[in-house]
């Protein structure tokens, strides 16, 4: 029989309950430690799926010796926990975003490439059934030459998850700008304008005007300051020369059309089908495919470099905004 993998969660909040979920119910691993900042939390987390709890990650690193290890802390304080585990030469997971300040992803990159350190990140929204039939789509070529693309995400987030003034396009629209490039190209370049006028001292709502490497143009609308319950919260649309694809909330929908006929081809999941319709679900399935490069000795699927690349462009986008030109991304 095959061994089974030792996987450490770090972290005992809303996503480390879904990672510490999606490895325990896997029949290839074993769920080997939670570790938290508090030990209230962190004991509790732990006895709900029995097994060790540390509030010292060091220690838990030298008693447990696990074979893979999650971060899912809290995005402004993930660089230190990251760099140690990263410095003890552990395979890992990370929650986006890879890090606030750019100077600090850089590093993380570093040193695990100088490691050659298996360093994937958590962008598990490519992996709903809706965006995973979008890619199918794009590299078949369903829609000929790509020429536009847009994503818009409007939610609300209370006043005290937001404590960065670019909250928003640092850690929650991160998804979108892998995203798009997941999906279009690369981006080239971003023209990009903000606003404070949710009252919360943060530029909680944002658009952006992009390039896309292949030729292909986008816009970008974000903002906290909306309802996740509104009617299509959240958009994907992609067009090209032969089709055009819609994705309605992530798992919702997904549509596409070809520019020369007035019917249209539609996914969402039937009546009975509610894992197919779980955003949470996304995480397993993206641990699946994870789990599969890793085993095999490929690079992860998602790449702790895209997460970078991310922090990247909203560092552009930024740059643009205050600016009041376009920037340009290498």
């Amino acid at each position: 029989m095959e061994k089974k993998l030792r996987v450490a969660v770090v972290g005992a909040g809303g996503w480390g309950f879904q990672h510490a979920r999606a490895f325990s119910e896997r029949n290839d691993v074993e769920l080997a430690a939670v570790f938290g900042r508090t030990e209230e939390k962190t004991k509790k987390r732990a006895q709900l799926f029995h097994v060790p709890y540390y509030t010292d990650l060091k220690e838990m690193l030298r008693k447990e010796n696990p074979d893979f290890v999650t971060v899912c802390l809290p995005a402004q304080h993930t660089f230190e926990t990251t760099m140690a585990v990263i410095k003890e030469n552990i395979p890992l997971l990370v929650e986006k975003p890879l890090a606030y300040k750019l100077e600090e992803a850089e590093k993380l990159i570093e040193e695990a490439e100088k490691r050659k350190l298996f360093f994937a990140i958590d962008f598990e929204q490519r992996y709903s059934i809706p965006c995973l039939m979008a890619k199918k789509a794009v590299e078949e070529g369903k829609l000929g030459n790509l020429v536009f693309a847009h994503w818009r995400f409007g939610h609300g987030w209370g006043s005290k998850f937001i404590n960065h003034p670019h909250t928003n396009l640092i850690e929650a629209q991160c998804h979108g700008i892998n995203m798009l490039e997941s999906l279009v190209s690369p981006i080239e370049s971003v023209m990009a304008e903000m606003t404070e006028n949710g009252g919360r001292k943060s530029f909680s709502t944002f658009t952006m005007a992009l390039r896309f490497k292949n030729g292909a143009v986008g816009s970008f609308l974000a903002t906290l300051d909306a309802n996740e319950h509104n009617e299509l919260s959240q958009l994907i649309e992609i067009g090209g020369t032969e089709g055009r694809i819609l994705i309605e909330d992530n798992v919702k929908k997904y549509s596409f059309q070809r520019t020369d006929s007035d019917t249209s081809e539609v996914w969402q999941a039937g009546f009975f089908e509610d894992d197919k319709r779980s955003f949470n679900k996304s995480v397993d399935r993206y641990i699946d495919d994870m789990l599969k490069a890793f085993k095999e000795g490929k690079e992860p699927p998602v790449h702790a470099r895209e997460g970078l690349r991310a922090l990247k462009i909203a560092y552009a986008a930024i740059e643009s905004f205050e600016k009041g030109k376009r920037i340009y991304i290498d």
